[in-house]
């Protein structure tokens, strides 16, 4: 005799609904997994190719034991308990994650030589996503097996199931990066989809009404999911410094703050973005070496800043340059609200959200001294860093302009990222040069058409304030010819991540030796006292 179906699962809107939310938390948790990662191990193509993998691989595992399960055991609490189980894992991520990641980077530094940034992420991402992901695989091959009742028309069952299972999928997509990231970050997404898929589970085993205990569980769950303190920092090793952790569409951001300076980072792990020294002055870092550009431009009326961050070279233009026009265009809103609020970027300064490369291209206007400064370790837009885009720079310098370019992670190797940049540079600008910033991994480089750059340069050094002056001796001593050479990036070929995982891995390479001759030296509790 044929077993009775219980109420819920012969309507088949139950069935469809947990496709759809099945589909929608997928996609939800793989973009989760993308910001959880992206503060200690960049945002770049390489990390998404590892999430995407990873996580397709698990999916296709889930599908397979989804499948089999079904056949061999067609009982539908299977897949509930699957998904109350989903919803757990998913919930804890929050709370455990960062602290995973932390532990599995830590450990792979004892016995990685080489691709750290893979391996760390890869291994993270086993130990986090592929198990809840494996699971939730097996939910589309078992709902096929609960509503095939009859051959007659099967087809048009399962073509509804996975199309009701794709559009939770394309709306798992835009809903988490566009709506609950930025309005209650990556923490309360995990358990806001942890939710919807207790109750999905909490439906079914209330109406199996033997199933009074998991019914139970899936309503705790719930409840502990709205009502969860939720004081969460990726950087949980800092101490009260930090003053703001917020999310955007973009990026992880982070202000730090102590008694004498104020610091904007997007990633917990290593760079700053910006800095705002209290009592004014200079920085001590890259942008005071920039700071060579307008000295070496024939006029300083109107500064043009691509990637203007919170504004510390735009703030440092207006200082020693008075009377000049600063124009900075920044791709990401929440960036620019932090510059007012935290940095007090002054009003004069024209901030502009949006694309570096798309603004310049449709701005009919020149600027005697143009920044291009929207690099951020691993993550270097490909856009603005083609010759097409420094075409495009040179064509929007006015005469005797100058364009500093900041390039953030220098490397010895050949044919390295930074080689790259240069040769493509000197590829459109007859005359560049760059600078070594002290006590760092950043290179200064600064373009021009006009010959003169480097006599104006000279000619107006022994004018300037003595901090000023001081830093400017440093680029005088260090400042190199670029030559130029056959590495060059465009458009259609450009291999950013790549070549920057490989200056990054050579940065993590050299610190984890340190690291590890340090363990061989004094053993590990000796690194930990």
């Amino acid at each position: 005799m044929e077993k009775k179906k219980p109420a819920v699962m012969g309507s088949k809107l139950f069935l469809y609904a947990t496709s759809f939310f099945s589909g929608m938390s997928v996609m939800a948790i793989e973009l989760g997994a993308s910001r959880l990662l992206a503060p200690y191990f960049s945002s770049s193509q390489i990390v998404w190719t590892v999430i995407i993998g990873t996580i397709m691989i698990a999916m296709a595992i889930g599908n397979v034991w989804g499948g089999r399960s079904a056949d061999r055991h067609p009982e539908p609490a299977r897949l509930f308990s699957r998904l109350l189980l989903v919803a757990v894992w998913t919930a804890l991520i929050p709370f455990l994650g960062r602290y995973a990641i932390a532990g599995v980077s830590g450990l792979l530094a004892l016995f990685v030589g080489s691709n750290f940034l893979v391996w760390a992420s890869l291994c993270s991402c086993l130990v986090l996503f592929v198990f809840p992901l494996m699971l939730l695989g097996t939910v589309t091959p078992s709902l096929m097996k609960y509503t095939t009742d009859s051959l007659d028309d099967n087809g048009k069952t399962l073509g509804e199931l996975e199309a009701l299972n794709t559009i939770g999928s394309i709306i798992g997509t835009f809903l988490p990066t566009f709506v609950t990231i930025p309005a209650v970050g990556t923490a309360r997404t995990f358990l806001i989809f942890a939710a919807i898929l207790a109750i999905l589970s909490l439906i079914f085993f209330i109406s199996r009404r033997r199933w009074i205990a998991r019914g139970a569980l899936c309503a705790l769950i719930i409840t502990g999911l709205v009502f969860a303190p939720m004081n969460y920092s990726f950087a949980f090793w800092e101490g009260d410094n930090v003053v703001l952790e917020d999310e955007s569409i973009y990026n992880y951001l982070q202000v730090k703050e102590d008694e004498r300076r104020i610091a904007l980072s997007t990633n917990v792990a290593f760079g700053v973005q910006s800095i705002k020294v209290k009592d004014g002055g200079m920085t001590g870092m890259y942008y005071d070496y920039a700071l060579a550009a307008p000295l070496m431009a024939d006029k300083v009326e109107d500064v043009l800043i691509l990637g203007l961050g919170t504004g510390t070279f735009a703030e440092q233009c207006l200082e020693y340059f008075p009377g000049c026009s600063v124009t900075g265009v920044e791709i990401d809103r929440k960036i620019v609200d932090i510059s007012r609020e935290y940095f007090g970027l002054p009003e004069e300064v024209e901030a502009i959200t949006g694309d570096g490369r798309a603004w310049l291209t449709a701005s009919e206007g020149s600027w005697d001294v143009i920044m291009v400064d929207a690099y951020q370790d691993i993550t270097i837009p490909f856009q603005m860093s083609s010759v097409e885009f420094f075409t495009e720079v040179y064509e929007h310098l006015a005469p005797g302009g100058v364009m500093v370019v900041n390039m953030s992670m220098r490397s010895e190797s050949e044919g390295s990222m930074n080689e790259y940049l240069m040769d493509t540079i000197a590829s459109v600008f007859p005359h560049v040069y760059t600078v070594r910033v002290s006590g760092g991994t950043n290179l200064e480089l600064f373009a021009s058409a006009d010959e003169g750059a480097l006599s104006r340069f000279e000619a107006r050094r022994p004018s300037l304030p003595d901090d000023y002056a001081a830093i400017m001796q440093r680029v005088h001593d260090g400042l190199l010819p670029v030559e130029g050479g056959d590495y060059i990036l465009t458009d259609d070929k450009a291999p950013v991540e790549l070549l920057g995982m490989r200056v990054l891995d050579e940065i993590i390479g050299a610190e984890l030796d340190t690291l590890r001759g340090q363990i061989a030296e004094e053993g590990i509790m000796g690194l930990l006292e």
